[in-house]
């Protein structure tokens, strides 16, 4: 299969992919440009979700790159960045929902299991077989999860009783599991529970009157007295810093995918412009807009390459907490000047639906507050600056 590199990388960094990685990302594109890209608008106006791409997209290997009890071949964290571009350039919620049952679910799973929970549950959420939610964030806790947090479970000779509530948990309306994070209260800390989503006292409803990501279907839990066996305490998450290793992973993976918000809006501009004739001419002939697309995919360009080298520190077991914090916080920043240029080369038809740039100028703003606001991520650079904490 050949492939063709996007012309919006425009220093051709996906070249540098190995040529199993090009291909493999080259299967998803085709897939996404056929299947999902006619379907996402109407399904995002609707604030629904198109479950019908589920299995076929667990098909193209997406969500088993990661783990090396799911990966078809050894892959970098270039490649697997680029995968989270790609989804982004299509939709943010389809991105969204495979960042949470593929990052934060089973980054979870394959970062805090044992071995036995592993090998139960990583292969079953790569397939598509079940579908994973992650639940931290709560109505109170936000930013302030690592002492915030008022979910708690009690130990109970061999089972685990959670009582609390969260907010904002993406696939949880649908979800088979979510990991839900809870305070021991015999010693304080955070610990980590799969919650198979049948359980008796798990109930989740849908946040509805979104802006942004309306295909994600966000919602409220109440856990009342969830009784869960032992097992399912996640063997190796047992403080906040266990939580931290799981955002971490996957913060890099939202500044990945704020590129591929950027993209999608400025693709969507470069078509229009070339369309679109005013005053005898194409838009794009004008020098205003050139501009404006040259700005757009300076900031793309740049958010890139960052991108590349977090994400090859990851590979060489480098990246700290605020190496993915910064891309975090730059990238999604560049993002949103992004989206507003291109959605301005529209002019009144960028507020439409139709025009194609709506969809991600609205979507920015999701991906520019979670997994850590702007502030947040700049306080963690901060720290690593200076030595000095100033989050209080």
């Amino acid at each position: 299969m050949s492939f063709t590199p996007l012309a919006s990388d425009f220093y051709g960094f996906e070249t540098q992919l190995s040529e199993p990685e090009r291909e493999a990302l080259g299967a998803l594109r085709g897939y996404l440009e056929a299947e999902v890209a006619p379907v996402v608008t109407d399904y995002w106006d609707r604030g629904e979700f198109p479950h019908q791409i589920v299995q076929p997209l667990m098909a193209t290997d997406v969500a088993r790159w990661a783990w090396p009890e799911t990966a078809p071949f050894k892959n970098s964290a270039v490649f697997r960045g680029f995968i989270a571009l790609e989804l982004s350039r299509i939709d943010a919620s389809v991105a969204t929902f495979l960042g949470v049952t593929e990052g934060l679910a089973m980054g979870s799973i394959g970062l805090c299991g044992s071995e036995a929970q592993r090998a139960e549950w990583l292969p079953r959420l790569a397939s598509g077989e079940i579908v994973g939610a992650f639940g931290l964030t709560e109505p109170l806790s936000g930013s302030d999860s690592a002492r915030g947090l008022t979910t708690t479970a009690t130990l109970e000779g061999d089972t685990w009783v959670l009582n609390g509530e969260k907010r904002w948990i993406g696939n949880a309306t649908w979800s088979d599991i979510v990991i839900i994070w809870a305070k021991d209260t015999a010693d304080g800390q955070v610990k980590g529970f799969i919650v198979p989503t049948d359980t008796p006292g798990y109930t989740a409803t849908k946040i509805e009157r979104k802006i942004s990501l309306r295909i994600v279907q966000n919602a409220d839990i109440v856990l009342d007295n969830v009784r869960i066996p032992a097992s399912l305490k996640l063997e190796n998450a047992n403080s906040f810093a266990d939580t931290a290793k799981v955002l971490r992973l996957t913060r890099a993976g939202v500044a990945w995918s704020s590129v591929g918000v950027s993209i999608g809006a400025y693709e969507a501009a470069v078509r229009y412009a070339t369309e679109r004739v005013q005053f005898g001419k194409p838009i794009a002939a004008h020098q205003l807009i050139q501009d404006l697309l040259a700005k757009c995919l300076g900031n793309i360009t740049a958010s890139i390459a960052m991108c590349v080298r977090v994400s090859e520190m990851q590979d060489q077991g480098v990246q700290a907490d605020e190496h993915s914090a910064l891309a975090k916080a730059f990238c999604t920043a560049r993002m949103r000047e992004t989206v507003a240029w291109s959605r301005e080369i529209f002019g009144g038809n960028g507020i439409v639906l139709d025009y194609g740039a709506a969809r991600f100028f609205a979507d920015a703003e999701a991906l520019y507050s979670y997994e850590g606001t702007r502030e947040m991520n700049t306080l963690i650079v901060g720290r690593a600056i200076t030595g000095k904490a100033a989050f209080v």
